[in-house]
Protein backbone atom coordinates (compact mmCIF):
# COMPACT_ATOMS: atom_id res chain seq x y z
CA UNK A 1 0.00 0.00 0.00
CA UNK A 2 1.36 3.43 -0.95
CA UNK A 3 0.40 5.77 1.86
CA UNK A 4 0.25 9.54 1.62
CA UNK A 5 3.51 11.34 2.36
CA UNK A 6 1.95 13.07 5.38
CA UNK A 7 1.39 9.66 6.99
CA UNK A 8 4.93 8.50 6.28
CA UNK A 9 6.44 11.49 8.09
CA UNK A 10 4.05 11.21 11.05
CA UNK A 11 5.34 9.72 14.31
CA UNK A 12 3.04 7.98 16.81
CA UNK A 13 2.63 9.90 20.06
CA UNK A 14 5.48 8.62 22.27
CA UNK A 15 3.58 9.39 25.47
CA UNK A 16 0.62 7.29 24.34
CA UNK A 17 2.98 4.56 23.08
CA UNK A 18 4.75 4.37 26.46
CA UNK A 19 1.43 4.21 28.29
CA UNK A 20 0.19 1.47 25.93
CA UNK A 21 3.35 -0.58 26.48
CA UNK A 22 3.10 -0.14 30.25
CA UNK A 23 -0.54 -1.23 30.20
CA UNK A 24 0.32 -4.26 28.08
CA UNK A 25 2.99 -5.31 30.59
CA UNK A 26 0.51 -4.80 33.44
CA UNK A 27 -1.91 -7.10 31.61
CA UNK A 28 0.84 -9.73 31.58
CA UNK A 29 1.06 -9.50 35.36
CA UNK A 30 4.04 -7.12 35.68
CA UNK A 31 3.87 -4.57 38.53
CA UNK A 32 4.48 -1.46 36.42
CA UNK A 33 4.63 2.05 37.88
CA UNK A 34 3.42 4.37 35.13
CA UNK A 35 5.00 7.83 35.03
CA UNK A 36 4.18 8.31 31.36
CA UNK A 37 0.66 9.65 31.05
CA UNK A 38 -0.11 13.36 31.36
CA UNK A 39 -3.40 12.59 33.04
CA UNK A 40 -4.51 13.59 36.54
CA UNK A 41 -5.22 10.55 38.70
CA UNK A 42 -8.08 12.35 40.43
CA UNK A 43 -11.68 11.60 39.53
CA UNK A 44 -13.79 14.17 37.69
CA UNK A 45 -15.65 16.21 40.35
CA UNK A 46 -19.16 14.98 41.15
CA UNK A 47 -21.02 18.14 40.12
CA UNK A 48 -19.50 17.85 36.63
CA UNK A 49 -20.51 14.20 36.29
CA UNK A 50 -23.99 15.07 37.52
CA UNK A 51 -24.32 17.74 34.82
CA UNK A 52 -23.47 15.13 32.18
CA UNK A 53 -26.00 12.68 33.59
CA UNK A 54 -28.66 15.39 33.61
CA UNK A 55 -27.86 16.17 29.98
CA UNK A 56 -28.30 12.52 29.01
CA UNK A 57 -31.59 12.25 30.90
CA UNK A 58 -32.81 15.44 29.23
CA UNK A 59 -32.06 13.97 25.82
CA UNK A 60 -29.25 16.40 25.06
CA UNK A 61 -27.60 13.80 22.83
CA UNK A 62 -27.94 15.28 19.35
CA UNK A 63 -25.72 17.35 17.08
CA UNK A 64 -24.91 20.86 18.25
CA UNK A 65 -23.57 23.89 16.43
CA UNK A 66 -20.13 23.08 15.01
CA UNK A 67 -18.28 25.66 17.10
CA UNK A 68 -20.03 24.74 20.35
CA UNK A 69 -23.23 25.49 22.23
CA UNK A 70 -23.85 29.09 23.25
CA UNK A 71 -24.08 28.12 26.91
CA UNK A 72 -20.52 26.77 26.86
CA UNK A 73 -19.21 29.67 24.78
CA UNK A 74 -20.69 32.06 27.33
CA UNK A 75 -19.05 30.11 30.17
CA UNK A 76 -15.70 30.32 28.35
CA UNK A 77 -16.18 34.05 27.74
CA UNK A 78 -16.98 34.60 31.41
CA UNK A 79 -13.97 32.53 32.49
CA UNK A 80 -11.58 34.44 30.21
CA UNK A 81 -12.96 37.79 31.37
CA UNK A 82 -13.01 36.99 35.09
CA UNK A 83 -9.77 35.03 35.39
CA UNK A 84 -7.66 36.43 32.56
CA UNK A 85 -9.01 39.92 31.96
CA UNK A 86 -9.65 39.08 28.29
CA UNK A 87 -12.85 40.01 26.44
CA UNK A 88 -14.26 37.91 23.60
CA UNK A 89 -17.52 37.46 21.73
CA UNK A 90 -19.22 34.18 20.87
CA UNK A 91 -18.00 34.42 17.27
CA UNK A 92 -14.42 34.47 18.59
CA UNK A 93 -14.72 31.11 20.40
CA UNK A 94 -14.56 27.60 18.92
CA UNK A 95 -15.07 24.50 21.08
CA UNK A 96 -13.28 21.38 19.84
CA UNK A 97 -12.66 17.77 20.82
CA UNK A 98 -9.73 18.57 23.09
CA UNK A 99 -7.01 21.23 23.04
CA UNK A 100 -4.97 19.06 20.65
CA UNK A 101 -7.85 19.23 18.18
CA UNK A 102 -7.96 23.01 18.59
CA UNK A 103 -4.25 23.24 17.80
CA UNK A 104 -4.61 20.97 14.78
CA UNK A 105 -7.49 23.04 13.40
CA UNK A 106 -5.56 26.28 13.89
CA UNK A 107 -2.52 24.87 12.08
CA UNK A 108 -4.64 23.71 9.16
CA UNK A 109 -6.17 27.19 8.86
CA UNK A 110 -2.97 29.22 9.18
CA UNK A 111 0.03 27.25 7.95
CA UNK A 112 1.18 26.06 4.55
CA UNK A 113 4.33 25.10 2.69
CA UNK A 114 7.07 27.71 3.12
CA UNK A 115 5.85 28.93 6.52
CA UNK A 116 8.01 28.62 9.62
CA UNK A 117 6.60 28.12 13.10
CA UNK A 118 8.83 28.83 16.09
CA UNK A 119 8.58 26.33 18.96
CA UNK A 120 10.62 26.69 22.15
CA UNK A 121 12.17 23.41 23.17
CA UNK A 122 11.81 21.14 24.99
CA UNK A 123 8.31 21.04 23.55
CA UNK A 124 5.13 18.99 23.76
CA UNK A 125 5.53 16.05 21.40
CA UNK A 126 2.62 16.89 19.08
CA UNK A 127 3.57 20.47 18.18
CA UNK A 128 6.11 19.54 15.52
CA UNK A 129 3.88 16.93 13.89
CA UNK A 130 0.87 19.25 13.85
CA UNK A 131 2.99 21.91 12.12
CA UNK A 132 4.41 19.42 9.61
CA UNK A 133 0.96 18.03 8.80
CA UNK A 134 0.12 21.55 7.64
CA UNK A 135 3.28 21.39 5.43
CA UNK A 136 5.01 24.12 7.43
CA UNK A 137 8.46 23.90 9.04
CA UNK A 138 8.97 23.78 12.82
CA UNK A 139 11.86 25.99 13.99
CA UNK A 140 13.05 24.85 17.40
CA UNK A 141 14.70 27.22 19.86
CA UNK A 142 16.73 24.99 22.17
CA UNK A 143 16.84 25.84 25.87
CA UNK A 144 18.32 24.10 28.88
CA UNK A 145 18.53 23.92 32.65
CA UNK A 146 20.78 26.98 32.82
CA UNK A 147 17.96 29.19 31.44
CA UNK A 148 15.22 27.44 33.37
CA UNK A 149 14.13 25.97 30.02
CA UNK A 150 12.96 29.43 28.94
CA UNK A 151 13.50 31.36 25.72
CA UNK A 152 15.09 34.81 25.95
CA UNK A 153 14.11 37.79 23.75
CA UNK A 154 17.49 37.44 22.01
CA UNK A 155 16.80 33.74 21.29
CA UNK A 156 13.44 34.67 19.81
CA UNK A 157 14.86 37.52 17.74
CA UNK A 158 17.51 35.25 16.20
CA UNK A 159 14.93 32.61 15.27
CA UNK A 160 12.70 35.07 13.41
CA UNK A 161 12.86 35.19 9.59
CA UNK A 162 10.67 36.62 6.87
CA UNK A 163 9.00 33.20 6.72
CA UNK A 164 7.99 33.14 10.39
CA UNK A 165 4.22 32.75 10.54
CA UNK A 166 3.66 31.95 14.20
CA UNK A 167 5.19 31.25 17.59
CA UNK A 168 3.80 28.58 19.92
CA UNK A 169 4.12 29.32 23.64
CA UNK A 170 3.24 26.78 26.32
CA UNK A 171 3.42 28.10 29.88
CA UNK A 172 3.37 26.22 32.20
CA UNK A 173 5.26 23.91 29.88
CA UNK A 174 4.98 20.25 29.09
CA UNK A 175 7.51 18.59 29.65
CA UNK A 176 9.63 20.91 31.84
CA UNK A 177 7.08 22.78 33.96
CA UNK A 178 8.84 26.03 33.01
CA UNK A 179 6.54 29.00 33.62
CA UNK A 180 7.03 32.51 32.24
CA UNK A 181 6.49 35.49 34.51
CA UNK A 182 4.68 38.65 33.40
CA UNK A 183 7.97 40.49 32.91
CA UNK A 184 9.39 37.65 30.81
CA UNK A 185 6.27 37.55 28.61
CA UNK A 186 6.37 41.32 28.15
CA UNK A 187 10.03 41.16 27.11
CA UNK A 188 9.24 38.51 24.49
CA UNK A 189 6.23 40.53 23.35
CA UNK A 190 8.52 43.39 22.39
CA UNK A 191 10.16 41.12 19.81
CA UNK A 192 6.80 40.09 18.37
CA UNK A 193 5.05 43.47 18.50
CA UNK A 194 6.67 44.92 15.37
CA UNK A 195 6.18 41.76 13.28
CA UNK A 196 3.24 40.25 11.48
CA UNK A 197 3.46 37.05 13.51
CA UNK A 198 0.70 35.09 15.21
CA UNK A 199 1.09 33.82 18.77
CA UNK A 200 -0.52 30.52 19.71
CA UNK A 201 -0.73 30.42 23.51
CA UNK A 202 -1.27 26.89 24.81
CA UNK A 203 -2.61 27.53 28.31
CA UNK A 204 -3.77 24.00 29.16
CA UNK A 205 -1.77 23.91 32.44
CA UNK A 206 -2.81 27.44 33.43
CA UNK A 207 -4.28 26.47 36.81
CA UNK A 208 -1.51 24.06 37.82
CA UNK A 209 0.91 26.58 39.31
CA UNK A 210 3.02 26.57 42.47
CA UNK A 211 4.96 28.92 44.74
CA UNK A 212 2.66 31.94 44.26
CA UNK A 213 3.16 31.98 40.48
CA UNK A 214 0.62 34.18 38.68
CA UNK A 215 -0.51 33.16 35.21
CA UNK A 216 0.08 35.64 32.39
CA UNK A 217 0.02 35.13 28.63
CA UNK A 218 0.76 37.13 25.49
CA UNK A 219 -2.85 38.23 25.04
CA UNK A 220 -2.62 40.03 28.40
CA UNK A 221 0.13 42.40 27.21
CA UNK A 222 -2.07 44.85 25.26
CA UNK A 223 -4.86 44.95 22.70
CA UNK A 224 -2.47 44.68 19.76
CA UNK A 225 -0.89 41.50 21.14
CA UNK A 226 -4.35 40.16 21.98
CA UNK A 227 -5.32 40.64 18.34
CA UNK A 228 -2.30 38.59 17.28
CA UNK A 229 -2.81 35.85 19.89
CA UNK A 230 -4.94 32.72 19.76
CA UNK A 231 -5.58 31.39 23.26
CA UNK A 232 -5.93 27.59 23.48
CA UNK A 233 -7.21 25.90 26.63
CA UNK A 234 -9.50 23.12 27.79
CA UNK A 235 -10.94 21.29 30.77
CA UNK A 236 -8.80 18.14 30.65
CA UNK A 237 -6.00 18.93 33.08
CA UNK A 238 -7.68 21.41 35.42
CA UNK A 239 -10.79 19.34 36.09
CA UNK A 240 -9.45 15.80 35.56
CA UNK A 241 -11.57 15.51 32.40
CA UNK A 242 -9.07 14.05 29.93
CA UNK A 243 -11.54 11.53 28.51
CA UNK A 244 -14.33 14.07 28.06
CA UNK A 245 -12.42 15.64 25.14
CA UNK A 246 -13.25 19.34 25.35
CA UNK A 247 -10.82 22.07 24.33
CA UNK A 248 -11.39 25.56 23.05
CA UNK A 249 -9.69 28.39 21.22
CA UNK A 250 -10.29 32.13 21.44
CA UNK A 251 -9.04 34.60 18.85
CA UNK A 252 -9.97 37.12 16.21
CA UNK A 253 -13.24 36.40 14.43
CA UNK A 254 -11.68 36.12 10.96
CA UNK A 255 -9.40 33.31 12.14
CA UNK A 256 -11.95 31.54 14.33
CA UNK A 257 -14.58 31.47 11.58
CA UNK A 258 -12.11 29.51 9.45
CA UNK A 259 -11.26 27.24 12.37
CA UNK A 260 -14.99 26.44 12.60
CA UNK A 261 -15.07 25.77 8.85
CA UNK A 262 -12.20 23.29 9.12
CA UNK A 263 -13.87 21.61 12.07
CA UNK A 264 -17.12 21.32 10.17
CA UNK A 265 -15.33 18.98 7.77
CA UNK A 266 -13.39 16.85 10.26
CA UNK A 267 -15.44 16.25 13.41
CA UNK A 268 -18.34 18.71 13.37
CA UNK A 269 -19.28 19.50 16.98
CA UNK A 270 -17.57 18.27 20.12
CA UNK A 271 -19.63 15.79 22.17
CA UNK A 272 -22.89 17.39 23.30
CA UNK A 273 -22.85 15.76 26.75
CA UNK A 274 -19.25 16.78 27.40
CA UNK A 275 -20.10 20.35 26.48
CA UNK A 276 -22.80 20.46 29.16
CA UNK A 277 -20.37 18.96 31.67
CA UNK A 278 -17.79 21.60 30.75
CA UNK A 279 -20.27 24.38 31.52
CA UNK A 280 -20.55 22.94 35.03
CA UNK A 281 -16.75 22.71 35.27
CA UNK A 282 -16.17 26.33 34.33
CA UNK A 283 -19.13 27.85 36.16
CA UNK A 284 -19.26 25.62 39.23
CA UNK A 285 -17.27 25.52 42.43
CA UNK A 286 -13.50 25.40 42.04
CA UNK A 287 -12.59 23.96 45.46
CA UNK A 288 -11.46 20.60 44.10
CA UNK A 289 -9.08 22.29 41.65
CA UNK A 290 -7.21 23.90 44.54
CA UNK A 291 -7.13 20.61 46.45
CA UNK A 292 -5.72 18.82 43.41
CA UNK A 293 -3.03 21.46 42.81
CA UNK A 294 -1.94 21.37 46.45
CA UNK A 295 -1.56 17.61 46.21
CA UNK A 296 0.47 18.02 43.02
CA UNK A 297 2.71 20.49 44.86
CA UNK A 298 3.44 17.96 47.61
CA UNK A 299 4.25 15.32 45.01
CA UNK A 300 6.48 17.74 43.10
CA UNK A 301 8.47 18.62 46.21
CA UNK A 302 8.94 14.97 47.08
CA UNK A 303 9.89 13.75 43.62
CA UNK A 304 12.36 16.58 42.98
CA UNK A 305 14.01 15.91 46.34
CA UNK A 306 14.27 12.18 45.66
CA UNK A 307 15.66 12.62 42.16
CA UNK A 308 18.30 15.14 43.22
CA UNK A 309 19.38 12.76 45.99
CA UNK A 310 20.43 10.21 43.34
CA UNK A 311 24.08 10.61 42.42
CA UNK A 312 24.34 11.55 38.75
CA UNK A 313 20.81 12.99 38.43
CA UNK A 314 19.94 16.68 38.10
CA UNK A 315 16.34 17.84 38.32
CA UNK A 316 15.02 21.41 38.23
CA UNK A 317 11.97 22.25 40.36
CA UNK A 318 9.08 23.07 37.99
CA UNK A 319 6.90 26.10 38.70
CA UNK A 320 3.86 24.55 37.02
CA UNK A 321 2.27 21.50 35.32
CA UNK A 322 2.69 18.01 36.82
CA UNK A 323 5.94 16.89 35.21
CA UNK A 324 9.61 16.82 36.12
CA UNK A 325 12.31 16.62 33.46
CA UNK A 326 15.43 15.18 35.11
CA UNK A 327 18.77 15.09 33.35
CA UNK A 328 20.02 11.48 33.24
CA UNK A 329 22.78 12.02 30.68
CA UNK A 330 25.42 11.29 33.35
CA UNK A 331 24.47 7.63 32.99
CA UNK A 332 24.92 7.51 29.23
CA UNK A 333 27.77 5.25 28.23
CA UNK A 334 27.30 2.98 31.24
CA UNK A 335 26.25 -0.66 30.97
CA UNK A 336 23.65 -2.77 32.71
CA UNK A 337 24.55 -6.06 34.41
CA UNK A 338 23.52 -7.75 31.15
CA UNK A 339 26.20 -5.76 29.35
CA UNK A 340 23.78 -3.58 27.39
CA UNK A 341 25.01 -0.01 26.95
CA UNK A 342 22.79 2.97 27.80
CA UNK A 343 23.29 5.47 24.99
CA UNK A 344 20.48 8.01 25.26
CA UNK A 345 17.02 8.76 26.59
CA UNK A 346 15.36 6.02 24.53
CA UNK A 347 17.67 3.32 25.87
CA UNK A 348 17.56 4.51 29.49
CA UNK A 349 13.76 4.57 29.25
CA UNK A 350 13.84 0.99 27.99
CA UNK A 351 16.25 0.03 30.77
CA UNK A 352 14.05 1.53 33.50
CA UNK A 353 11.02 -0.28 32.13
CA UNK A 354 12.74 -3.65 31.91
CA UNK A 355 14.92 -3.44 35.03
CA UNK A 356 12.79 -1.29 37.37
CA UNK A 357 9.27 -1.84 36.03
CA UNK A 358 8.93 1.94 35.76
CA UNK A 359 7.57 3.70 32.66
CA UNK A 360 8.91 7.18 31.83
CA UNK A 361 9.02 9.05 28.51
CA UNK A 362 12.32 9.66 26.68
CA UNK A 363 13.38 13.28 26.44
CA UNK A 364 14.25 12.82 22.77
CA UNK A 365 10.52 12.86 22.05
CA UNK A 366 10.41 16.41 23.45
CA UNK A 367 13.54 17.55 21.66
CA UNK A 368 16.13 17.00 24.42
CA UNK A 369 17.85 13.62 24.58
CA UNK A 370 19.61 14.40 27.88
CA UNK A 371 16.40 14.09 29.86
CA UNK A 372 13.37 11.93 30.53
CA UNK A 373 9.90 13.12 31.46
CA UNK A 374 8.26 11.85 34.62
CA UNK A 375 4.62 12.62 35.31
CA UNK A 376 3.69 12.92 38.97
CA UNK A 377 -0.02 12.81 38.16
CA UNK A 378 -0.18 9.57 40.14
CA UNK A 379 -0.46 8.68 43.81
CA UNK A 380 2.23 9.42 46.36
CA UNK A 381 2.43 5.70 47.06
CA UNK A 382 3.27 5.04 43.40
CA UNK A 383 5.78 7.92 43.38
CA UNK A 384 7.57 6.60 46.47
CA UNK A 385 7.74 3.08 45.07
CA UNK A 386 8.79 4.34 41.62
CA UNK A 387 11.55 6.56 43.01
CA UNK A 388 12.93 3.64 45.04
CA UNK A 389 13.00 1.50 41.90
CA UNK A 390 14.63 4.20 39.75
CA UNK A 391 17.33 4.84 42.37
CA UNK A 392 18.11 1.12 42.64
CA UNK A 393 18.16 0.61 38.86
CA UNK A 394 20.44 3.57 38.18
CA UNK A 395 22.84 2.42 40.91
CA UNK A 396 23.25 -0.88 39.02
CA UNK A 397 24.59 0.81 35.90
CA UNK A 398 28.34 0.37 35.68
Amino acid sequence: MNFALRVKMLKPSPTLSISAKANALKAEGRDIIGFGAGEPDFDTPEHIKEAAIAAIKAGFTKYTAVAGIDELKDAIIQKLQKENGLSYKRAEIVVSSGAKHSLYNIAQVLFEKGDEVIIPGPYWVSYTDIVQLAEATPVIIETGEESGFKVSPDDLEKAMTKRTKAVIFNSPCNPTGATYSESEIRALAEVIASRDVIVISDDIYEKILYDDQIFFNMANVDEELKRKTIVVNGVSKTYAMTGWRIGYAAGSQDIMSQVANIQSQNTSNATSISQKASVAALMGKQDEVFIMVEEFRKRRDYIVSRLNAIEGVRCSKPAGSFYVFPNLSGFYGRRSFMGKKVSGSDSITEYLLEEANVAVVPGAAFGDDRHVRISYATSMANIEKGMNRIADALAKLD
